[in-house]
């Protein structure tokens, strides 16, 4: 019972024996054993179940049967209990330690089986959940994609609250980024009016203030760097479009032009100072869209109406609010009141210069008052440099004038200075003389006291001896004004003997050629050979009045060189062709010897250097009975590098005592000699004086009976050059020569154009451009270079000529009115030169002459304003590959034949000559009889205007100079006074070769300038240009 009722603590103690006590003690083993495997199975139950102890097995021994099943089942239940939750913690702590991959792998069933699949679903849905939220972060944080969702599928309470919880995160974190990144790409773009309007908090908030202040401050930043590029840009063109501007109205109307369109201002008027540093007067000199214009105040005063205040203030003075009826503004349309008037003081270092007052429909802004402000400092400099330049020119020219007349004051002085010297030298003598005397006196004194009235009759005499050099130093004071009075009259006796000898040569010239040429042919060969005889003598005269003339400048200073490149091979022909006939008709010999080695040329006055060559191989034939005469061109043997040119003769020879006089002007060897072989005795005076000006030397060698050699000497180491630099060099020098001729007659270019002249080389295509206009001759320069033509400028009609005769270029292009004189001139000079006459030659003129130009032999004539296809036609035209200049002489100048046949466009004409002497008038007429002109002549300027007068039809007057009553130059004056005969041709003819003479008869009203005795080529020419006009 005790048993049956669980207590097992009993058992049977009664005492028994046999069968009853193997009962007993099996009942008590049974007892035993039940204890223990009650013990056992309590202690496993307790460890599992209580104490959570796994693993643990009941130990029973000696059991079996069903205790030993009931054992082992126990162990059974117990080992599968604890490898099932020992498999369920495992999993749990691997999802605690982030392991979602573990899964719970059972043998089991029931609840322990459906608590498996429970732990299994829980760690797929973590797996999800956490996977969901790592791509979300990733993509987010990591990655920068925005608008990433976690989805878990089936999740729901905490686990749906946690997955919406990060989906509402990256939501907001996506709207507030795309946000902020939408208005940060409109600001890089450029747009600066957006701004960031999402819904935030915190920092990001904070962020959203921020960047939407930054924008408002950069749009801010961009608005004023705009206003200040807008306004530095405007600066620096009005700066560009004032610079080298020179006339003030010019000035002051391009400033309201350009400043009304900028600030909106729709009318304008500009007040300047009368004087710089004087501000009592405004005057107006522009206005800008004021209906009349008529009506503007001329002046203000200082202080009078708002431009005299603004003047007096110094300060912009603006009216914001003006009246209805204070001003109106017009247009084509209607009128309307301006809504702001301002009037600004232009202003330079304090002072003011100009006030400038400015009406606008609208309202100023401050970008363009600062600009009005900053304007007003450009616009002061300007004027202020106007005025500056303006008083410079008026002070060079007071300077030019003054540093004439101080030119030949200092010319005065030097004499001056020269005769004092030698009176101070004197003097000076005289002084050391008396210091002398005074000290022996002295010295007299001291040894000998008794001698006193004998030191006082000394000094009386050293009185007397003063007062006579006082009387030499005012007789050598008038000697040197006698001497200069001399040196005048000298002068004026040079020019009138070369009048009065040139003008009877004139016409004895011209007289005596008519003669020869026997176009009546009703002269007989001896006849005409007496002209000849003639023309050759007036000829030689003409040659002995220019050595007279050359000696006179040499000694006076007045000759210039004409330097230029002398090719020795042309020198050696000019030489053998000028003398060969001499010596055949002497039955001398004659030759040219030209030493191997020598440069080809030399740079020097090759006129000059011909001059003395001609004159001493005329007096080595003159000088020369038999035997023959050489000049030798070689190098010379001493150490000075010296090119040598010696003319030997066989010929008399001359001594020694008078191989010094022979330089001296008007002398000769001997009188025998003179009266014997003739001449002057000028020949090798002027060539010893040409030789010193060229840099040279000339010597003679020679002894009676044995002929002479007369040497020139000229430096190598200065004159040898390259040919390709002296071409160069010659060009400068000429012109130099050339420009120097215009200065004081007309401005040139202040700009010279850089063109291609140094850098022309054979075969290539050249183009000539004589153009005054600096603006059309860089165009044409410019268009040239786009042909593949090298180009030469020049606004100088006499430069153009010698160009074109220098290059030989393929075509040249003319203008009409250039700096030096007319184009006509220079194309008919280029026609009637054989070197230039083939040259096509394009006019290109604002005059409308194309049939005059045709005619006078032009290739084309445009009109200016002239088109750049236009140009650029003409110029493909010129560079067109196979175009070629023509041989010379293969084509005719234009309407020209010989200049002793009639020329056609001059016939019928009618001219006036006006000359004083009958035998010029006779030689002129007969001249001119030949061109079938009609000849009107007078003998006095005023005669000729009153036959000028009384024949209206006079189309052109040729005019002496040198007359009585009227002489030419108060005639030409008197002619220009009259406007009928404003334009009217004038030549002037004059005898007198000294310097200024061309200056003197254009300033007088000469339309040209010829010198007796007239060049007949050179006056054709002349009246076929002035003709056509």
């Amino acid at each position: 019972t005790a048993v049956a009722n669980g207590d097992l603590s009993k058992k049977i103690t009664v005492d028994a024996n046999g069968e009853i006590l193997e009962l007993k003690n099996t009942i008590n083993t049974m007892v035993d054993q039940l204890s223990s495997f009650a013990s056992e199975v309590t202690r496993v139950a307790w460890e599992v179940g209580t104490e959570g102890k796994l693993g643990g097995q009941a130990q029973v021994s000696g059991v079996g049967g069903i205790w030993k099943d009931l054992t082992d089942n126990v162990n059974s239940m117990a080992g599968n209990l604890t490898g099932q939750v020992r498999g369920i913690a495992a999993v749990v702590t691997a999802v605690a330690n982030g392991d979602l991959k573990r899964k719970l792998v059972l043998t089991a069933k029931g609840e322990i089986a459906a608590l498996s699949d429970t732990i299994n679903e829980m760690i797929d849905t973590l797996a999800t959940f956490a996977d969901q939220v790592t791509t979300v972060a990733r993509e987010v944080g990591v990655e920068g994609k925005l608008g990433g969702q976690a989805k878990v599928p089936g999740a729901a309470g905490t686990w749906r609250d946690l997955t919406d919880n990060v989906n509402q995160l990256a939501a907001n974190l996506t709207t507030q980024v795309r946000a902020i990144a939408d208005v940060a790409t409109a600001v890089t773009k450029g747009d600066l009016t957006r701004s960031i309007s999402v819904e935030a908090l915190g920092e990001v908030a904070a962020l959203k203030d921020n960047i939407n202040e930054m924008i408002f401050n950069l749009k801010d930043t961009t608005r004023k760097n705009t206003e200040q590029d807008w306004l530095k840009t405007n600066l620096a063109k009005f700066t560009r479009m004032l610079q080298g501007q020179r006339d003030l109205l010019t000035v002051a109307n391009l400033i309201l032009s350009e400043v009304s369109s900028l600030v909106s201002a729709q009318q304008g008027v500009f007040y300047i100072c009368n004087q710089a540093g004087f501000e009592d007067d405004l005057r107006l000199i522009g206005s800008y869209a004021h209906r009349n214009p008529q009506q503007l105040a001329e002046r203000f005063s200082m202080g009078e109406s708002l431009i005299g205040q603004c003047a007096l203030e110094r300060k912009r003075i603006l009216l914001q609010h003006v009246p209805a009826d204070y001003v109106q503004i017009s247009s084509g349309l209607g009128e309307s009141s301006p809504r702001n008037i301002v009037v600004l003081p232009v202003l330079f270092e304090g002072q003011v210069r100009a006030v400038i007052e400015l009406a606008s429909l609208h309202t100023f802004s401050d970008v363009h008052l600062n600009l009005l402000d900053q304007l007003t400092e450009s616009i002061g400099i300007v004027l202020n440099t106007i005025e500056a330049n303006t008083r410079t020119e008026d002070l060079l020219r007071q300077s030019q004038s003054l540093a004439q007349e101080l030119q030949s004051q200092q010319e005065e002085l030097t004499e001056t200075n020269k005769r004092l010297e030698l009176q101070a030298n004197t003097l000076r003598e005289s002084e050391v003389l008396l210091t002398q005397q005074q000290e022996e006196l002295r010295q007299t004194n001291q040894q000998l006291q008794e001698k006193a009235e004998l030191l006082a009759l000394q000094n009386k005499e050293v009185e007397q001896n003063n007062r006579e050099i006082e009387t030499a130093r005012i007789t050598v004071e008038e000697k040197a004004r006698q001497l200069a009075l001399t040196s005048k009259y000298k002068s004026e006796f040079l020019a009138n003997m070369s009048h009065e000898l040139r003008t009877p040569l004139n016409s004895l010239l011209i007289l005596s050629r008519l003669l020869a040429e026997n176009d009546e042919g009703n002269l007989t060969p001896d006849q005409v050979e007496y002209a000849e005889t003639v023309h050759a003598a007036g000829s030689e005269l003409l040659f002995l009045i220019n050595d007279i003339l050359d000696l006179a400048k040499i000694e006076s200073g007045n000759m210039t060189l004409d330097l230029g490149e002398v090719l020795l091979e042309d020198l050696r022909d000019d030489m053998e062709r000028g003398f060969k006939h001499v010596a055949e008709n002497r039955h001398l010999s004659f030759s040219v010897d030209l030493a191997p080695g020598l440069p080809q040329s030399l740079y020097t006055d090759g006129k000059r250097l011909n001059q003395i060559l001609k004159n001493l191989l005329s007096n080595a034939f003159k000088f020369t009975e038999s035997g023959g005469v050489t000049l030798s061109i070689r190098a010379s043997s001493d150490d000075i590098p010296e090119l040598a040119f010696s003319v030997s003769d066989t010929g008399i020879g001359i001594s020694e005592d008078k191989q010094q006089i022979i330089f001296e002007a008007f002398q000769q060897a001997d009188g025998t000699t003179s009266r014997k072989y003739g001449g002057t005795g000028l020949g090798l005076a002027i060539c010893r004086e040409i030789a010193n000006l060229l840099g040279g030397r000339l010597i003679v060698d020679s002894s009676p009976g044995n002929g002479s050699t007369f040497t020139f000497f000229i430096s190598a180491s200065t004159c040898l050059v390259n040919t390709e630099e002296v071409a160069r060099d010659d060009y400068e020098q000429r012109r130099k020569t050339i420009l120097e001729r215009q200065v004081g007659r007309m401005a040139m270019p202040a700009e010279v154009i850089e063109d291609d002249r140094d850098l022309i080389v054979s075969g290539d295509k050249v183009l000539l451009i004589i153009e005054d206009d600096l603006q059309f001759a860089k165009l044409l320069r410019q268009l040239s270079a786009a042909q593949g033509i090298k180009t030469i400028v020049t606004g100088s009609g006499e430069e153009g000529v010698y160009l074109a005769g220098h290059f030989k270029p393929m075509a040249i292009t003319l203008d009409l009115h250039l700096v030096d004189g007319w184009g006509w001139t220079v194309l008919d000079q280029l026609k009637h030169s054989l070197s230039t006459k083939n040259i096509p030659v394009h006019l290109i003129s604002v005059d409308s002459e194309d049939r005059k130009a045709m005619r006078l032999g032009a290739e084309s004539f445009i009109q200016k304003p002239v088109t750049k296809a236009t140009l650029e036609e003409i110029l493909s035209a010129i560079a067109r590959p196979g175009k070629t200049i023509p041989e010379l002489g293969s084509v005719a100048a234009p309407e020209s034949s010989s200049t002793l046949t009639a020329d056609q466009s001059l016939a019928n004409r009618t001219i006036l000559i006006v000359d004083d002497d009958p035998r010029n008038i006779m030689a002129m007429k007969s001249m001119l009889a030949k061109q079938s002109l009609k000849i009107l002549h007078a003998e006095d300027g005023r005669k000729g205007i009153e036959v000028l007068e009384a024949n209206p039809g006079v189309e052109c007057v040729l005019m002496d100079i040198m007359m009585p009553n009227l002489n030419g130059y108060q005639a030409m004056r008197e002619i220009r006074k009259q406007e009928k005969f404003a334009k009217l041709p004038i030549i002037a003819l004059t005898a007198k070769a000294m310097k200024g003479d061309r200056e003197k008869c254009i300033d007088a009203g000469a339309s040209d300038y010829i010198a007796k005795p007239v060049d007949y080529d050179r006056l054709l020419s002349l009246l076929r240009v002035w003709l056509y006009h």
